[in-house]
């Protein structure tokens, strides 16, 4: 399919490395990634013409803002960040679009942020890498539930854009079940459990309720919640102290949009689109943490309508993002 719209897709600069988590990898091959991240106008555009993707929504690469303990810190990163971010798409309007990155390490500052990007940068959304970084000695990590963060999701509603929640690994301290196991952390395992989880943090806080036009976009087919709804309405029927005017799966479809990126499984996503319908669902290629070809290839053959493939590919996210 020619002319799709892929919303996952990472950047970085040279003055943003320091941003970017080394996942293990050796010094060559984190260095291949990073030049991958920063190249804008030879491979990369390459790879989207053979692959038929006509524009690449571009966001700061992980950990990225999320990382940075000190919220004075996280807040200039940020700016810093998205002014590079609108350089890129400003050379070239016609191949990218941008989510900016924000601080919650400081939600007002978050907020406004978010408010400078789209309405005087033109970026679609915001990207946020996970959990943020407190400025505490206790290694803790900052959830988006808390009642502190309120000022900031009243915001995004009312921009109208999409909030994105990607994944990073569960704080230092939440890691022992992968003791000795480090294959299952990153996107292998702990990505998806870790995202899973904040997103049912906010579902479960009752966020929804209070902003009802509130929209967050997961990847990776929805971090497996697509299949996990119903067991979970059945347990928190049970309990009394939750008081949820929508229960998690009226949510997921009406508040939350997921990308294919990364999980390019035929089953799945039959799945989602019976959980969740095609209008939920958007393409991503994840560059250059996966290979383009295989989603692309992927979802240009995977058995589904044709005019499921329209939205899924483009339609979808040129409705949500206003391209």
């Amino acid at each position: 399919m020619d002319g799709k719209i892929a919303i996952e897709e990472h950047f970085v600069t040279p003055e943003l490395e320091d941003l970017v988590l080394n996942p293990g990898w050796s010094p060559e091959a984190f260095r291949a990634v990073l030049d991958r991240l920063e190249d804008f106008e030879g491979e990369r555009l390459r790879i989207m013409d053979r692959h038929g993707i006509e524009t690449a929504v571009l966001s700061l690469a992980s950990d990225g803002i999320q990382g940075i303990a000190e919220p004075a810190e996280a807040s200039a990163r940020s700016r810093q960040a998205n002014d590079a971010l609108a350089s890129i798409v400003a050379a070239r309007p016609d191949r990218f679009a941008g989510f900016a990155a924000v601080a919650l390490q400081d939600p007002a500052a978050a907020a406004a942020e978010a408010e400078r990007a789209v309405h005087e940068l033109g970026f679609r959304g915001v990207l946020v890498n996970g959990y943020s970084n407190a400025a505490d000695p206790s290694g803790a990590g900052l959830y988006y539930d808390d009642e502190r963060f309120l000022p900031f999701w009243e915001a995004i509603e009312r921009l109208r854009v999409p909030f994105c929640l990607h994944p990073r690994n569960p704080l230092e301290s939440q890691r022992a079940i992968y003791d000795g196991r480090p294959e299952l952390l990153g996107p292998t395992w702990a990505f998806g459990v870790e995202t899973a989880s904040h997103a049912l943090r906010l579902i479960v806080s009752g966020l929804f309720d209070r902003f009802p036009s509130l929209t967050v976009i997961l990847g990776h087919l929805g971090e497996g919640l697509p299949f996990a709804t119903n067991r979970l309405e059945q347990r928190l029927r049970r309990r009394a102290d939750v008081t949820l005017e929508r229960l998690p799966a009226q949510v997921l479809r009406e508040n939350f949009h997921v990308s294919v990126s990364g999980n390019y499984h035929t089953a799945s996503l039959i799945g989602v689109l019976l959980e969740l319908g095609a209008d939920r669902v958007m393409f991503a290629a994840d560059h250059p943490f996966e290979d383009v070809a295989d989603g692309a290839d992927w979802f240009d053959s995977v058995p589904i309508a044709e005019a499921d493939r329209e939205k899924i590919g483009r339609l979808n996210a040129q409705r949500l993002l206003r391209l």
